[in-house]
């Protein structure tokens, strides 16, 4: 029998035992997605319609897919554009993209460490040796010499233990939380610039409501003047209107430093400042309400939201972080070789009696440190620990925000349905009022209260439109805005 092959099949395992040993500590698992069926405690029902522009009826569909491009599902130009010139100039976006590269570049240079190191290195010196005291270094025995050295050193460290892989698991983990953030400021970015939009536009509209009313209140006031005039009224009523006049203009500031800031946060947001962007005249019939929703299975969700994603990986990180603080309390193999020359001269380098060489293997143990590696140990258990309980709240805070979307979506609906109600009703009124203060049988008191309630059901009217629409925007936040496909 022969015993060599023993032999070698005990070499080679020894071999894959030094160079592929087990990584020590415990290997992620992703956590399983939460048992639940619906977001809220009721079922999601459709959203019914409001006879008024923006109050169109929305369907929830669990089998649509989140468009790449969501944002044109509001069918604007102008949205469109915004979010375009966000996504290619805004700071915060490409911040956030570099600290993504350079995560990525950590990782590829901690696997260098997979591999040996190899260090070339060259020396020279000049010296004088004292020849009447030591023993010449030289054969020649000249006491003054130049001295060349080269050299080429191999060092490499095995990870048995699994330190290293543990660490560029670790360092691995931390790109992807990166990259999840990157795609949450990516998400965030998109909504907040749809979101200032519609603000903008909902502030232009209340403008043009407002000054519309004033516009009218102005001439009810010329027809109060008549009637005073012809001896109708008393002076009073006259300052009456007046006054209500004037508290319809002090609305007009308001609004428009609304419709200002909005403009200057788009500004920020798109990477402007203030000066450099049009001062574009958005209003809310520009936008489409959103007629088909999607609704994202509930078991999905935690693959669709990117903060739950970035959660995750920061598990993933805090679990390799606690191989690494075990494998730092194992012994650690690194093996050496080197190879050189020292000559007098440069030409003669690398000659017959100038070459060196060294080969070796250490094996180094800390056996004590005063209990320092055992407690980071637990603090890494610990760590890991605060990792998961991390990430079960970014679940639950993600369902909540789902949760509470839809809930809005449905209360948004009512509010709409009540103010087209209140809004119309107190058209009517106001044209009545108006027409019977001609024929005189109405009074000034009619008309004040019917344009006062006019022009509160004008504004409310369209914060509700626009609640609708930033609430369809929070929607698609909500469910991960589709961050998985290519970025435009």
């Amino acid at each position: 029998m022969n015993p060599q092959p023993h032999r070698r099949d005990g070499l080679a395992l020894i071999v894959v035992l030094l160079l592929g040993g087990c990584a020590v500590g415990p290997n992620f698992k992703p956590p399983p997605a939460p048992d639940v069926t619906q977001y809220a405690s009721e079922p999601v029902t459709d959203i019914s319609a409001a006879p008024t522009p923006g109050g169109e009826a929305q369907h929830f569909n669990t089998g649509l897919e989140i468009s790449q491009q969501w944002w044109r599902a509001f069918a604007s130009a102008d949205v469109d554009r915004l979010v375009g010139q966000a996504l290619a100039a805004n700071p915060d976006l490409q911040a956030a993209q570099a600290a993504l590269r350079a995560a990525l570049e950590n990782v590829a240079a901690q696997r260098g460490t997979f591999f040996p190191t190899l260090a070339g290195s060259y020396g020279y010196s000049r010296q004088q040796d004292p020849v009447a005291t030591l023993a010449p270094t030289l054969n020649s025995g000249i006491p003054i010499f130049s001295l060349n050295t080269a050299s080429l050193n191999v060092a490499y460290s095995v990870d048995v233990f699994g330190l290293y892989r543990r660490q560029v698991e670790s360092l691995q983990a931390s790109a992807d939380a990166q990259r999840y953030q990157m795609q949450a400021t990516y998400l965030t970015l998109v909504s907040n610039t749809i979101t200032a939009a519609i603000m903008q536009a909902a502030a232009h509209t209340q403008l043009q409501a407002t000054r519309e009313l004033i516009r009218s209140g102005r001439e009810s006031l010329e027809v109060l003047q008549q009637q005073y005039r012809l001896g109708a009224i008393s002076m009073s009523q006259v300052r009456a209107q007046e006054a209500a006049l004037a508290q319809q203009e002090a609305l007009l500031p308001a609004l428009a430093q609304l419709q200002s800031a909005q403009h200057d946060l788009l500004a920020q947001l798109t990477g402007k400042f203030p000066s450099q962007l049009p001062l574009d005249e958005l209003d809310l019939s520009m936008l489409s309400l959103p007629q088909e929703l999607p609704l994202t299975l509930p078991a999905k969700l935690v693959g669709q939201r990117p903060d739950i994603r970035e959660a995750q990986a920061q598990l993933h990180a805090a679990t390799a972080d606690v191989g690494v603080a075990i494998a730092n309390m194992l012994p650690d193999i690194s093996l050496s070789a080197g190879l050189g020359s020292t000559a007098v001269a440069l030409s003669q380098l690398n000659q017959p009696g100038t070459r060196f060489w060294n080969y070796g293997a250490s094996l180094s143990q800390t056996l004590f440190a005063g209990g320092a590696l055992l407690h980071k140990k637990r603090a890494a258990v610990a760590l890991m620990d605060q990792a998961g309980a991390q990430y079960r709240s970014t679940v639950l805070q993600a369902f909540r925000q789902v949760a509470d979307t839809l809930a809005a979506l449905q209360a948004d609906a009512l509010t709409l349905q009540a103010q087209a109600r209140a809004e119309r009703a107190a058209a009517d009124s106001l044209g009545l009022v108006k027409q019977n203060l001609q024929l005189g049988s109405a009074s000034y008191l009619d008309l004040l209260t019917a344009q006062g309630l006019y022009s509160q059901a004008v504004v409310a009217l369209a914060q509700a439109r626009a609640a609708r629409l930033t609430d369809t925007v929070a929607l698609f936040q909500a469910l991960g805005g589709a961050w998985w496909k290519p970025m435009p």
